[in-house]
């Protein structure tokens, strides 16, 4: 393809010369150590280094030309010559761009659904992908926990990916015979240009919390990075917006007049609504209510928290021309997501959840969810990540003091802070109650500190770090897994599940 092609509608700062617009193109790539022969070389600035730096390693390589919003460094030459270097606008959202060009816009040939929000994008994403495998669609899946090709897991280096590996993706999945790419979303990917011009048929919005204004700064700019996905400045509104409308920002996320938009929840004001709601430990079922339809929902998921991203899932498979009888029970064939309310269960007397919970809001809404699973306390472990939002660390605290019987102030994930400095900060909301509490730093000794402090009945609750299986400390990361160091922990007491 060539370079005129690569960069039709790409804001560029000057004008390509002709020579230039005949160059041809082999690939895109944004990472020099994946450059090949006649690629072309997209270098922006990254939390961590200037993409200029590693231009030279990319043309050395055969990179054909460099695409950047910086200019030119006075010292980049290779071997003698200057390869041609391409100022742009805004790079990431040149890589878009360039990336729907060079793959021949797939998101016009296969049906993209975002799903964006504080909480409940991961979840609501499995449900979705479950119920459109369940009603024969070939899929794609792009979230926090793994990525998916056509029933093939691969890893997740990102939540929302660049631009250019979601488009490549796409692609593979129409080489593949495939129809219908879910992707989480997050904030972060909507600011930077990640999906910049892309065409979505559907898009969710699950709610808004506190959390990322380390990033965002402000409540206010933190929604208007949501409002992204429904208020794109670069293309289309999805055609289907699918929105929460139990949350209070729901109305900022409406797109243009015109659109096709279903507001669920279970509130009066919703479209699509549960009716007779029964929730245990091992699943609930409801009632989907839409215009007039209703359909049994029977689902392993735990809490009300889930009834609300069963119905965002709904909401797409209708956006799609599913029925609601059948979508229904698409999504009930998802089963436990990782990390989210997984138990953990060696035959002790006690329940034991690992979750994902890692804002005050989600925090809040776990315990509130454990505490109707058990006859006794809840017994919540937690801790803050480093490096990021100090705001919601006191909050946390107040959360996790109001609401338990026990708390274990522990470290998640400190990155480069001293993991006693940000447990002061969550201890500042947790003094305010008089609930019982320890503060251990070691996660793993936090988790046996619990663990002997459990009786029968009770509760405890694992929260942060959900699936990770790692943790970041300051000079190194370290593998580390909920699930399993509270394994171990029931393993030493002499607890051991008996095969079913």
């Amino acid at each position: 393809m060539k370079l005129s092609q690569v960069l039709a509608g790409v804001r560029l700062r000057r004008e390509l010369s002709p020579a230039l617009t005949q160059i041809e193109v082999a690939g895109l790539e944004y990472d020099s150590r994946r450059v090949e022969k006649d690629f072309l070389f997209f270098a922006f600035p990254g939390s961590r280094a200037d993409g200029r730096k590693f231009a030279d390693a990319a043309v050395s390589q055969g990179a054909c030309a460099v695409v950047s919003e910086s200019p030119r460094p006075d010292d980049f030459l290779h071997e003698g010559f200057s390869p041609p270097w391409i100022e742009v606008e805004h790079g990431r959202n040149a890589l878009a761009g360039a990336a729907r060009n060079f793959y021949q816009k797939p998101d016009e040939r296969v049906a993209f659904t975002g799903i964006t929000g504080t909480n409940g994008k991961t979840t609501t994403t499995y449900l979705i992908d479950a119920m459109l495998r369940a009603t024969g669609k070939t899929t794609a899946m792009i979230g926090t926990i793994e990525y998916r090709m056509a029933g093939e897991q691969r890893p997740a280096p990102n939540t929302t990916p660049e631009s250019l590996d979601v488009m490549r993706m796409a692609s593979e999945l129409l080489d593949r015979g495939g129809s219908h790419l879910t992707m989480e979303v997050s904030s972060h990917a909507l600011a930077l240009g990640r999906v910049y011009g892309f065409g979505f048929h559907t898009a969710v919005f699950t709610n808004l919390t506190r959390d990322h204004l380390d990033f965002h700064g402000t409540m206010e700019d933190y929604a208007a990075a949501k409002r992204l996905l429904f208020q794109s400045p670069a293309g289309p509104a999805p055609r289907w917006s699918i929105l929460n409308a139990d949350d209070a920002a729901c109305e900022q996320m409406l797109p243009a007049a015109g659109a096709n938009v279903i507001r669920y929840g279970v509130g009066k004001s919703a479209d699509l609504r549960p009716e007779n709601i029964r929730s245990g430990f091992h699943g609930l079922s409801f009632d989907a209510v839409y215009q007039g339809q209703r359909a049994p929902v029977t689902s392993p998921l735990v809490g009300g928290v889930n009834v609300s991203n069963i119905l965002a899932a709904l909401g797409v498979g209708l956006s799609y021309g599913i029925s609601l009888q059948d979508a229904a029970q698409g999504v009930g064939t998802c089963g436990a997501v990782p990390g989210r309310f997984e138990r953990v269960d060696e035959g002790q007397p006690f329940l034991v959840v690992v979750d994902y919970a890692h804002t005050d809001d989600a925090l809040r809404n776990a315990i509130q969810i454990v505490r109707g699973l058990g006859k006794g306390r809840v017994i919540t472990v937690f801790g803050c990540g480093g490096d990021r939002d100090r705001t919601k660390r006191p909050l946390m605290g107040m959360a996790a003091g109001e609401l338990s019987d026990f708390v274990v102030l522990t470290s998640d994930n400190p990155r480069s802070e001293d993991p006693l400095d940000i447990m002061t900060d969550a201890m500042v909301g947790l003094g305010r109650f008089d609930t019982p509490y320890l503060a251990e730093p070691d996660r793993a000794r936090a988790i046996r500190k619990a663990l002997e402090e459990a009786r029968a009945g009770d509760v405890v609750l694992l929260a942060g770090k959900g699936h990770e299986t790692y943790q970041i400390l300051q000079d190194r990361t370290i593998h580390f897994d909920d699930r399993e160091a509270a394994r171990q922990v029931l393993a030493s007491f002499g607890y051991k599940k008996k095969p079913e």
